[in-house]
């Protein structure tokens, strides 16, 4: 376990490394870039360096602090940029939850269904890849369409639950082609020793085939955290649903004053959400450590 926390630092150290690195070369090329970009073929590559399409890190640190306009933001009485974007942030981290929470569910009674059955897994397997395929951004006004006005006895279909449902659809994927590779993953000698103790299935998959496949499923749980958000803001975007770190971008970039750095301040919260969910399901794969197999399973 030692060992695997050293790993995590050294891990740790490289992002933060990576992100100084990024944030150098932003610096440099901002101070020597073309104030026009770079065309290659007539068509821009690299981005415009000037004050209004790319401002300076330090502008973009100083905006947090920055007081909030006076009616452009409907996150109540938020004083600063910063303010604004933790508030939309933890709505965000909300509906992306119990998106995770649906998608996790789903890819894992997949993943079981396909396991238990060889032809689920032939019948289900292409459609579950070929889900991915449908754009996300024209799929979202359609399940808000879907679920508005739906009303079962006293239960509402709320505005929320159509974000978190386009959450769900981003995450389940991951899961559910982790978990299949995961469940396949003990070896014959393993399966024939179960097999031959006259074990059913469902003893099989909770002593054998689950715990062998958490090295396959943390790392799906991780992608279907950073999915969720992504798909949450897409949503939030797409819906017009208020309150979250999608509508925020859009309200800085459509705001009078016409700052970028509040635009480029939001983009860090989602940014810094996406690296949070990823780090919660990190901290939940500590508790499983026993059941790696070793750094090759990875």
């Amino acid at each position: 376990m030692t060992r695997r926390i050293v790993r995590w630092a050294i891990r740790a150290l490289l992002v933060a490394l990576g992100l100084v690195v990024v944030g150098a070369l932003w610096e440099a090329y901002k101070n020597w870039g073309p104030k026009d970009g770079v065309r290659l073929f007539g068509a821009r590559v690299l981005p415009r360096t000037t004050d209004a399409a790319m401002p300076h890190l330090s502008t973009i640190w100083h905006a947090f602090g920055a007081p909030e306009v006076g009616g452009a933001i409907s996150f109540g009485p938020s004083k600063t940029v910063l303010d604004s974007v933790v508030d939309a942030c933890l709505h965000t981290f909300r509906w992306a939850a119990a998106g995770f929470a649906i998608g996790v569910v789903v890819g894992m009674l997949l993943a079981l269904l396909m396991d238990r059955l060889a032809i689920f897994e032939r019948a289900l397997m292409p459609y579950v890849v070929l889900s991915q395929t449908v754009p996300l951004i024209a799929l979202a006004p359609l399940v808000t369409k879907w679920g508005q006005g739906s009303k079962v006895g006293s239960f509402e279909w709320q505005p929320w639950m159509s974000v978190s449902v386009i959450a769900a659809y981003l995450a389940f994927f991951p899961v559910a082609i982790g978990m299949t590779r995961g469940l396949q993953s003990p070896t014959a000698v393993h399966a024939d020793y179960f097999r031959c103790s006259a074990a059913g299935w469902w003893r099989t998959t909770l002593r054998l085939k689950l715990p062998s496949s958490v090295p396959y499923v943390v790392p799906a749980l991780r992608l279907a955290a950073a999915g969720a958000v992504i798909g949450t803001i897409v949503a939030e975007i797409s819906t017009g649903l208020g309150d979250g770190i999608g509508r925020l971008i859009i309200t800085y970039s459509q705001q009078a004053t016409g700052d970028p750095s509040r635009v480029y301040a939001a983009v860090i919260g989602a940014a810094v959400l996406g690296l949070a969910a990823a780090a919660i399901v990190t901290a939940f794969d500590l508790a499983l450590w026993r059941y790696h197999r070793g750094v090759t399973a990875r």
